[in-house]
């Protein structure tokens, strides 16, 4: 008798794990969030999308350009408002990602080919930028470009 019981309990239970199981959300990485910052920062930087760039910049954002000289987030956001180069692509790849539990390290490459006196002109730049997790969201406090001189 209390076997025919919990056997119908044990079936619903079985029946109903796979439901549960491929109804769970994928929780994102903090790697991968890093990694979509950057890509939604570099997107939105040639789109001009400065209410996006505003969300990822600490008030005490500090950039190192690539020609040495150094920006501010009020620099930072003139520049993405006032660019006005024609660039036929700008790919970023060799991530890497350290996370050091609110803070993290993202060194990556950015490719870009744009149009200068009528012909195409590849750069490679390589970045350096720290992030700090405050309010439950990342923020970029540095951020460094070095440019990739071809030998």
């Amino acid at each position: 008798m209390q076997l025919r019981r919990l056997l119908p309990c044990a079936l619903l239970l079985v029946c109903a794990a796979p439901v549960g199981a491929s109804q769970r959300v994928a929780v994102e990485s903090d790697q991968d969030t890093l990694i979509r910052l950057e890509r939604g920062w570099n997107e939105a930087f040639y789109h001009k999308d400065l209410a996006f760039i505003e969300t990822l910049l600490a008030d005490e954002f500090v950039a190192t350009y690539d020609d040495g000289t150094r920006g501010d987030r009020a620099k930072e956001l003139a520049l993405a408002r006032d660019f006005n180069q024609q660039v036929e692509s700008a790919v970023q790849d060799d991530f890497v990602v350290k996370v050091y539990r609110d803070t993290a390290v993202v060194w990556f490459t950015l490719n870009v080919t744009g149009i200068r006196q009528g012909q195409r002109a590849p750069l490679t730049l390589r970045y350096t930028d720290v992030w700090v997790l405050r309010d439950n969201r990342w923020q970029c406090v540095s951020s460094q470009s070095t440019r990739v001189v071809e030998r």
